[in-house]
């Protein structure tokens, strides 16, 4: 299993700072089939990020319809990054 961060902020926000490594991906990608998404297991851990935490949460439950099981609101980059040592 692995783990992945996906930021769902829209890309001039990822451009302007983000999570080493991050995918970027925002909802309406997620909504319409991210071929980022094709490599990533049903059950590889997920951590979405945003700004404040809502579109993460949003991203969640698409995600979640989606069939991905291992989903962590990470609510923004700065919790992220000290949740995980970033």
């Amino acid at each position: 299993m692995s783990r992945y961060f996906i930021d769902v902020r829209e890309p001039p926000e990822f451009a302007t700072s983000h999570v080493a490594g991050a995918l970027n991906i925002p909802p309406q990608e997620l909504m319409n089939g991210s071929p980022q998404l094709d490599a990533i297991a049903k059950d590889d851990e997920l951590i979405l990020y945003c700004k404040s935490g809502s579109r993460s949460n949003v991203s969640m439950r698409i995600l979640g319809s989606m069939g991905y099981t291992n989903l962590v609101n990470g609510i923004n980059q700065d919790h992220v990054k000290a949740k995980y040592g970033l």
